[in-house]
Formats: C-alpha cells, sequence, structure tokens
C-alpha cells in the first residue's frame, strides 16, 4: 500500500465496502457520540467521515487528534445506515473504522477556524493565509482560477496563437501607473523595472514576424489599492496580432471571453459576442457616468440642461451660465417616493456632493403631479417636459446632478448603481460585456494646462498624422475596453508602427525626440525595419476569477495577496535590507521624519 494514501478523501463509495484502505489529510470536525469518536477526514478533492470506538487498538490516540491535526489512518470501509447516509457528499453513504492512525503534522490552537463560515479581520486572514486556504470556499476560488487559466490557454491555443515569455526584469516605461525599479548591483547607480505589461516586447514580436502572441503574464505596478486591483502585481492574458483591423481583435478575443464565462459561470446568462455593443467613450460617460459601465441595469442618464437654463431653479441657471457646465438627469422607473429619494440625496451627500435635486411623479386624481423642491421651482411646463425626455410615469422619479462634467460623472454613475441596485432594476444571473471605444489619446491637466497620455501611449491615433495637426484633445485612438458588470476586464489598441507618428504622438505629451529614443529606443529603431500593422489587449486574470466566482474583493480569488497597504503580512514584505546588501547594491536609505 501506499505510503500515505489508497484513495482521496473524495473517492470511496458503496462499491469500497469491505476493503482495507488508507487515507491521509486534515482534521475537520470531530464528534463524540457516547464514546464513539467520528472525524470528518479532509483533503483537497472532498470529505470521508472515519469512526473509532474502544474497541480499535488505536482509540487512544485518536481521542488525542484536535481541529486540522494531519493524519493517515488505515481502516475498513463500512456501509452507513440508511438513515444515515449523506446525500450532500459523494462518500455520503460509507464510512472508514480506523484500525491504525498516524499523526503527521500536530497543530496547535488556531488563529481562525477552517470549518464554517466564521467572519476574521483581514489581517488575520492574511497573516495566517495558508490556514485561510483551507476554507472550503478558498479552494473552490483557487481551483476555478486554475482551471479559468488553462481555459484560457486551451482558447487561445484553439484559436491558432502560440504562448511566449517576455522578460521579467527590463527598462521603467511609462504605462500609466509607477513603476517597480531594481537596483543593478552590476551598474551601481542604475535601475531596471519590473514590467507594467509587457507592452514593448509583444510589439517586438510582431516587428519580428510571429504574427501571433499569446502569455500568462505577470505585471507589475505601484498602485494604490482597490478593490478590484491589487497594490502590486497581477496576472493577465496578453495577446498581440499582426496585420488586424480593431474589429478583427474584438473578433478574435470575444468568443475566448465569453466561452470562459459559459463554462465557468455557474449558468449566468452570457451575452453572445455579436451583441456585445461597442459604445464610444464620450458615449458611456454621459450615459451610464463611466468607461466601464453595468449594462445589467437599464438606466440611461441624459443631458437636461435646456430645461433648467433660465428657470426658476437658479442654483442649476447660474451653473449653466459657465462654459462647459450640464445638468443630468438619473432616470429611477419605480423610485417615485419621497423617502427613496431622500436616501439618494443623502447617499450623494457621503459621497461629497451637497445633494442631489430630485423630481417625482404621483397620481393626484385621476391625473398626474410633479412633486419635490426641483418641480415648485421650475414649473409643471418645464416638468412635464423632463418627464417626456426621460419617458417616465407615475410612481418613477428623476435625480439631478449639475457643474462640469469631470466633477460629478463618478458620483452620477454610482448614484446610477445604487439606484438599479436598490429599485430591482439590475439583472442577476447574467454577464452583460460591452466594448468601450474611440477614447481620446491625451487629456489636459486642468491646473497646468500641460497634456499628456490619457491612456496607452502606444495607441494609433484614428487619423494618423493628420488627426494629430489639430487639437490633442480631439484626438481619438484605435483603444477599447471590454467591459463586464461594472469592471473592466480587457484593454487594448491598434498600435502607433509609424516611426514619424510616434514621434509626433509623443511630442504633444511633452516627450522630445532624444528622450523617446532613449526610453523607447528597440520600438522605434524596429519601425524602421518594416514594421507590420499590429494589435491586441490583456484581459485581467484575476478580475476575470473575481466576477465567475462572484466575489466583491479581488484578494478572494489571489494565493497569497497584498493587502490595503501593499504589505505581505505573512512573509513580512516589504522588509528592511541589510547593511551588506545596500552597500552591495551601492544604495543608500534616507531616512524619513
Amino acid at each position: 500500500m501506499h505510503a500515505y494514501r489508497s484513495h482521496t478523501c473524495a473517492d470511496l463509495t458503496k462499491t469500497d465496502v469491505g476493503a482495507t484502505v488508507r487515507l491521509s489529510g486534515w482534521v475537520h470536525r470531530i464528534r463524540d457520540h457516547g464514546g464513539v469518536l467520528f472525524i470528518d477526514l479532509r483533503d483537497h478533492y472532498g470529505v470521508t467521515q472515519v469512526l473509532c470506538d474502544p474497541d480499535s487498538p488505536v482509540f487512544a490516540e485518536v481521542e488525542r487528534v484536535r481541529s486540522e491535526w494531519c493524519i493517515r489512518i488505515d481502516g475498513v470501509v463500512k456501509a452507513r445506515d440508511e438513515s444515515l447516509v449523506n446525500p450532500r457528499l459523494p462518500t455520503g453513504e460509507i464510512e472508514v473504522f480506523i484500525r491504525d492512525m498516524e499523526v503527521l503534522g500536530a497543530a496547535q490552537e488556531l488563529p481562525l477556524i477552517v470549518f464554517g463560515d466564521q467572519e476574521y479581520p483581514e489581517e488575520t486572514r492574511l497573516r495566517y493565509r495558508y490556514l485561510d486556504l483551507r476554507r472550503e470556499a478558498m479552494q473552490r476560488n483557487m481551483t476555478l482560477r486554475s482551471d479559468v487559466v488553462a481555459s484560457l490557454r486551451r482558447r487561445m491555443w484553439d484559436s491558432g496563437f502560440r504562448e511566449y515569455q517576455t522578460p521579467i526584469i527590463t527598462a521603467s516605461s511609462p504605462e500609466g501607473a509607477r513603476d517597480f525599479l531594481v537596483p543593478s548591483r552590476l551598474h551601481p547607480g542604475r535601475f531596471y523595472a519590473l514590467p507594467q505589461a509587457p507592452q514593448q516586447f509583444k510589439q517586438l514580436i510582431m516587428v519580428s514576424g510571429f504574427d501571433k502572441y499569446f502569455q500568462i503574464a505577470p505585471c507589475f505596478r505601484d498602485e494604490d489599492p482597490r478593490a478590484d486591483r491589487s497594490p502590486t502585481d497581477f496576472y493577465q492574458l496578453d495577446m498581440e496580432m499582426s496585420f488586424v483591423t480593431q474589429q478583427d481583435v474584438f473578433d478574435t478575443i470575444a468568443p475566448v471571453i465569453a466561452g470562459v464565462f459559459e463554462e465557468y459561470g455557474q449558468g449566468a446568462r452570457v451575452d453572445a459576442p455579436a451583441d456585445w455593443p461597442q459604445i464610444p467613450y464620450a458615449e458611456a460617460a454621459l450615459k451610464y457616468g463611466t468607461d466601464k459601465p453595468d449594462l445589467r441595469n437599464p438606466i440611461e442618464m441624459q443631458d437636461v440642461s435646456e430645461h433648467f437654463r433660465g428657470s426658476g431653479f437658479a442654483i442649476f441657471a447660474k451653473l449653466l451660465e459657465q462654459d462647459g457646465t450640464q445638468i443630468r438627469a438619473i432616470p429611477a422607473p419605480t423610485g417615485g417616493s419621497r423617502k427613496f429619494c431622500d436616501r439618494m440625496n443623502a447617499f450623494a451627500q457621503k459621497e461629497g456632493l451637497p445633494g442631489m435635486g430630485y423630481i417625482f411623479w404621483r397620481a393626484k386624481g385621476d391625473e398626474m403631479e410633479a412633486a419635490g423642491p426641483l418641480a415648485k421651482n421650475i414649473g409643471p411646463e418645464r416638468t412635464e417636459a423632463i418627464r417626456q425626455q426621460l419617458g417616465l410615469g407615475v410612481g418613477d422619479a428623476a435625480f439631478f446632478l449639475g457643474g462640469k462634467p469631470q466633477a460629478f460623472e463618478r458620483v452620477a454613475g454610482k448614484a446610477r448603481d445604487v439606484i438599479g441596485e436598490e429599485l430591482g432594476l439590475t439583472e442577476k444571473d447574467r454577464f452583460a460585456f460591452a466594448w468601450i471605444v474611440d477614447f481620446p489619446i491625451y487629456e489636459q491637466d486642468e491646473e497646468s494646462g500641460e497634456i499628456d497620455f490619457e491612456h496607452n501611449p502606444f495607441s494609433m491615433p484614428q487619423g494618423g498624422m493628420e488627426a494629430l495637426e489639430g487639437n490633442p484633445l480631439d484626438v481619438k485612438g484605435f483603444q477599447y475596453d471590454l467591459a463586464c458588470n461594472g469592471y473592466e476586464i480587457v484593454s487594448g489598441a491598434i498600435r502607433n508602427h509609424k516611426p514619424e507618428v510616434m514621434l509626433k504622438a509623443f511630442e504633444i505629451a511633452g516627450y522630445g525626440e532624444d528622450e523617446v529614443k532613449s526610453r523607447f529606443g528597440a520600438l522605434f529603431n524596429a519601425f524602421h525595419y518594416g514594421a507590420p500593422p499590429h494589435g491586441g489587449c490583456a484581459a485581467g486574470i484575476d478580475r476575470i476569477v473575481m466576477l465567475l466566482a462572484d466575489e466583491m474583493n479581488i484578494r478572494e480569488v489571489i494565493m497569497f495577496p497584498m493587502n490595503q497597504r501593499a504589505e505581505d503580512l505573512m512573509m513580512n514584505a516589504p522588509s528592511e535590507p541589510s547593511s551588506d546588501q545596500l552597500m552591495e547594491l551601492s544604495l543608500r536609505v534616507i531616512p524619513q521624519d
């Protein structure tokens, strides 16, 4: 017999009754029923009930075991009485009578309980992650993650792609986040960087003539943490193709993503790729207040500025006298009660705004009337025009935010989500996808007036060189994201592969020719040697698994994540280097006040 097990804890059935078996695993739960000890023995695959009574030669030893001890048992498979069968377990028809036992690893008193659904502080869970990972939900999440990665790989190979690895130690590159720098021992005072993405390398692979590339790529960004983003490192399905248009990329990656969601989405409806809308960035901002809209929610915001211009509501009327201002309405079907309107107004105040104006419509005899402070201030004609524009009726409401869109869009988008959830308008059991297209290439700093890249600096501008001769803020890129249920899960672009266009694009953002050649020399030089048109994208694996696992926090689907402060509490990172290490790297730490 094998040293540790003849079967896993999920294998045994009634067909094994009478067999002598060996199992190894962890003591999941112990029950003492009048001198008969029942143990749920757990391994990665499942649970088997084992038992021991005073007739067993190792009864005294079994009495000593405690929760989460790792043990090996030898025993005989017995059929359970019909009344004691557990239909929820694959092994629920049998139990194993213990004849011999060996303690493989005893456990001290546990800082968190593995059995059950008790909640523990995140600090405890991350410090003892190896225990946290033993819990059923975490085992399920990590298995799902592994299966999703395997499925992505298979689907990419089936689509004619090959996987190539790119360097982990490389040069710094402006990808929209801060680099993690790595000091060089051999070149004192100089630094490598961990790649924010394999961006330049995958483009160089296209220039090298490989045509189709993909990689399950680790990426490193020194970012502020969020619930849907790791502050240090993450994994993405990275892909690139030559001789393609934007639509070609969509047609290639969409079936891969849809297939994975259909395979692991637990029966939730997955919109067919042919039905995924392509929404311009400006339209997404207007209708949804975000470039990653949750389309399970049918609410679409609208510009209602004209109804407030010169109206009796002085706050909005005066706002509209300023350039670049707007009033937007968020329709709220079935939200027409003062209680709900007051609750949403309080929500806006918690988000840092003075509040949200509202109008709700109610029955008055055989007619309908508009109620709320706004309705009184702007009069019946304007409120009726707003109602008709928004397509609302009795029992409905609308909420209003005003100012410069960049100042209120984020809160408006969150309010739309909250309204959809609270009023039961947002569909459950569905994955709703949308391509967001026509991103602006540049943005302008309001204080300094300086122009910089809004997104990926390597995107091809729509219109090429001619577009770059006009107002930079009007230039759109062949750049796109894929949103699903309120999260960005894919981002990509058709690349700028022409050196003269590349120089002009970086010049607008304040990068001189010498700096471009210094920072992107390999890519710039390669474009002088017959670079093909190419493009691609990257899909965030952590975020995809988070959606499939129906988790709200990305740390629930990462094996060993950092905490909110970018600390690894289990491994005590980041840690202070020794004096010898600093000396070897020609570095000195400046004490912080």
